[in-house]
């Protein structure tokens, strides 16, 4: 009699124990498959169009950037790790029209691979660089612009086609919650513009002129109308350089325009400040501005937002000050 009770005890026992291991397996299995479902993977190349996705997608997808904060959008390059990233992503966001210059072919190699890719640029209406007459990149002129996101309403344009490729090419995301993320962003995206063009409206006329670093604001000069005096760098990419003949003809557009500001990426203020300084003299005034890059946090730009709202302060309170008494960084 004891060893039946004895016997109906320890089937018990081992009855109650396989149920646990059969709920932890259960339970196992449905974590990977929800890992493996419910994370797919979107690849962006710039940090602006990757804060500008993550915007969009919210807590649907994974989104890796690769552009480090900081970075200069023409000369980062990947490690393989990011490299093989591309090319297991269920979808790449890039800015195209040539901005990302060694990392293109990698974006080139995950499309022959099957990866939906979408190059951003291309599709917001892009403009084409003017003539170096025009105040933009001679030998660049006719061929597109890739630096869109200085006009807010191209970026508005942008988030909802981001939006539309996520929910065309990324399978297990919930489509009502990436149209509710892009609504509410362009909200926010409507309200840059508002704040852009109510500070704009401060600076005078014949103080609408922008020298540059390098040619990058063609855009936002189209969208609020700033007439582009010209660039240190002549190119619309900070790989090429400016030669004598640059700088004197840059110098002497500045004297015609009567400008004394010019607005520099801010990674390489000093060295613009004491270029122009030599060709023109004390009085050259660079004003720092985050052209092609966020920042890390709390650094002044870690959005595209923080971005275009510091950029539009500092642009009015440059074009509207007094002339300035000396060169500074």
């Amino acid at each position: 009699m004891r060893g039946t009770v004895r016997t109906r005890i320890r089937v018990a026992r081992l009855r109650r124990l396989l149920v646990g291991l059969l709920a932890l397996v259960t339970a196992a299995t449905a974590t990977a498959c929800s890992a493996t479902d419910e994370q797919p993977r979107i690849v962006v190349t710039t940090n602006i169009l990757g804060d500008i996705t993550r915007q969009v997608v919210g807590d649907q997808a994974e989104v890796t950037v690769l552009m480090k904060p900081n970075a200069d959008p023409h000369s980062f390059g990947l490690s393989a790790v990011q490299a093989a990233q591309l090319e297991r992503a269920d979808l790449v966001v890039f800015n195209g029209l040539g901005l990302e210059e060694n990392v293109l072919r990698h974006v080139d190699a995950a499309r022959e691979a099957g990866v939906a890719t979408f190059e951003v640029g291309r599709a917001v209406d892009p403009l084409t660089f003017h003539s170096g007459d025009d105040g933009g990149p001679e030998g660049e002129s006719g061929r597109p612009d890739p630096h869109f996101w200085t006009d807010p309403d191209r970026v508005r344009t942008a988030a909802g086609l981001i939006a539309d490729r996520v929910s065309e090419h990324v399978t297990g995301v919930d489509h009502d919650a990436i149209r509710a993320n892009a609504a509410e962003y362009d909200e926010q995206l409507a309200d840059l513009t508002a704040f852009m063009e109510k500070s704009f409206d401060r600076v005078p006329e014949d103080r609408r002129n922008l020298v540059t670093n390098h040619h990058v604001f063609g855009y936002l000069a189209d969208r609020f109308g700033f007439r582009v005096i010209g660039a240190v760098i002549p190119s619309g990419t900070t790989l090429a350089s400016p030669s004598s003949s640059d700088l004197r003809s840059l110098t002497r557009a500045m004297e015609r325009a009567g400008v004394r500001t010019v607005f520099a990426d801010s990674s390489r203020p000093k060295r613009l400040a004491e270029v122009l300084s030599t060709e023109l003299g004390d009085g050259v005034r660079v004003v720092e501005l985050y052209s092609e890059s966020l920042t890390a946090e709390n650094e002044g730009a870690a959005t595209y937002l923080q971005m275009m709202r510091a950029n539009t302060t500092a642009m009015t309170d440059g074009l509207t000050v007094g002339s300035p008494k000396g060169t500074h960084s």
